[in-house]
């Protein structure tokens, strides 16, 4: 089967298929605990790109299993692919902030929603970035230095934004 370029979803599904075979929830369960703090993948997201995976030789299904949950292992040209995408350019970042957007809009606010909507984001980005930093740690106790630096981006971030959010106009 020749290979295909895949997207950074795929990509995504198929480096934690590297640690063995897994149903679409426990790929989603280990998506959100290892890349979730700085990359978001949603349940549809991950049950579309399991077929088509699958479809292009990928991965291969496993005996299905209660509930009919369906496990998921990567092949030799997932690996190849996975492989490949590591080598390709990462592009440009998406950058889509739904609080900076809100505050570019800023003039239609009232001062009572943009109090709400700084002390909503406030509150999210201190929250974040304890976990993001608590995690960093667990992960570099563990010795997975990779994972560590891809959560102090993280960290990082959340800084940033919180920073960020201490020189928004209120009025």
């Amino acid at each position: 089967m020749p290979d295909f370029q895949i997207n950074p979803t795929a990509a995504a599904l198929l480096g934690l298929l590297h640690e063995g075979p897994m149903t679409g929830g426990q790929l989603m369960a280990a998506a959100e605990r290892r890349l979730g703090p700085y990359w978001s993948m949603t349940r549809s997201q991950v049950y579309r790109e399991l077929p088509v995976l699958a479809e292009m030789g990928y991965v291969r299904l496993g005996k299905p299993g209660p509930r009919s949950s369906q496990p998921y292992a990567i092949t030799a040209s997932g690996k190849r692919a996975f492989g490949r995408w590591l080598t390709e350019s990462p592009g440009r970042d998406a950058l889509r902030n739904p609080v900076a957007l809100r505050v570019a809009f800023g003039q239609q606010h009232s001062s009572d929603q943009l109090q709400t909507l700084y002390t909503t984001a406030n509150q999210y980005h201190s929250e974040a970035l304890a976990m993001a930093k608590e995690q960093a740690k667990e992960v570099k106790k563990n010795g997975d230095s990779y994972g560590a630096a891809a959560l102090e981006f993280a960290v990082a971030y959340h800084k940033a934004a919180l920073s960020w959010l201490k020189t928004v106009p209120s009025e």
